[in-house]
């Protein structure tokens, strides 16, 4: 089953750097045809991508288009979609419209290529005021997307926010994300980047918050991020030991006709047994007793 815990951007017009993001540990990778190419190489960089979308790699491999609204994101898409592309992100979504109307052009693509209608997937970036207003609606827009990325460099932007190390100003932003994601019965959400590259104890924590927060996984700008990343959202030895504990012992008690125990001082009764069966499916381990 893919794992989504991390996604690391390349430039698409940085050789150098698209083929060598594959090999840094992301569980996906994002090669970026929005911010990191300047308007003047916005189209000659699209064959690039594709070239790169060709060759053997690690993980999924996915595209920044630009936003919906700009001149560009119509051409971006008719030259990425082909074998090799695993899902396109589409920064800026403010409303359900946009979504619906992308994900028709994606399907027509497909058809168009003879590629399986569907099979790509999309990430929409929820990235302003007006997109966190009408996030329930995007999430429900029944379309093919499975999952939403939360945006803060351009959130804080528009809000006119201090975006803070704490980060404590983006947390009403990221739990509307969380809500609507699961109201609208998708996977939880990807969190934003973390853009102070050299404080990765400062990275460490906002994952870890996001994960607190119901994130599956977050975004990255810079390779050595990848490990923390992936460490903040795979549960630890300690988590995997206790659920096992949690799973084994109500498992027994239920067997003796009880359905609410105690564990080392913690309350155990289903919710709790859930949660710990999620623990260890996520870390790959049997729940069976």
């Amino acid at each position: 089953m893919p794992a989504y815990r991390s996604f690391l951007f390349a430039p698409g017009n940085h050789a150098r750097k698209v083929a060598k993001v594959f090999d840094c540990g992301a569980d996906n990778v994002i090669l970026d045809l929005e911010d990191a190419v300047a308007k003047s190489e916005k189209v000659a960089t699209r064959a690039l991508v594709v070239e790169a979308l060709k060759r053997p790699r690690k993980g999924g491999a996915y595209v920044r288009v630009n936003a919906f609204a700009t001149e560009f994101c119509y051409g971006d898409t008719v030259a990425v979609v082909g074998p090799g592309l695993d899902g396109i992100v589409l920064p800026m979504v403010e409303r359900s419209e946009q979504l619906v109307a992308f994900d028709w052009l994606l399907g027509a693509l497909e058809r168009e290529r003879g590629l399986p209608v569907g099979g790509i997937d999309i990430i929409p970036i929820i990235e302003t005021g007006k997109g966190i207003a009408n996030v329930r609606a995007i999430a429900a827009s029944g379309t093919r997307m499975k999952r939403m990325a939360f945006g803060a460099g351009d959130y804080s932007l528009d809000m006119n926010l201090e975006w803070s190390l704490g980060e404590s100003e983006l947390e009403h932003a990221r739990a509307e994300m969380v809500l609507a994601s699961r109201a609208a019965g998708l996977e939880p959400p990807i969190d934003t980047v973390w853009v102070h590259i050299n404080d990765l104890d400062g990275l460490a924590n906002s994952a870890k918050r996001a994960r607190q927060l119901g994130f599956q996984g977050k975004m990255c700008i810079y390779p050595p991020q990848v490990e923390r990343v992936n460490r903040a959202f795979t549960p630890s030895e300690t988590e995997i030991a206790f659920a096992r504990r949690v799973v084994d012992a109500f498992d027994k008690a239920e067997r003796e006709g009880s359905s609410s125990i105690q564990l080392d001082g913690y309350f155990i009764d289903y919710p709790i047994v859930y949660k710990a069966r999620r623990t260890l499916e996520t870390a790959g381990v049997s729940t069976a007793s």
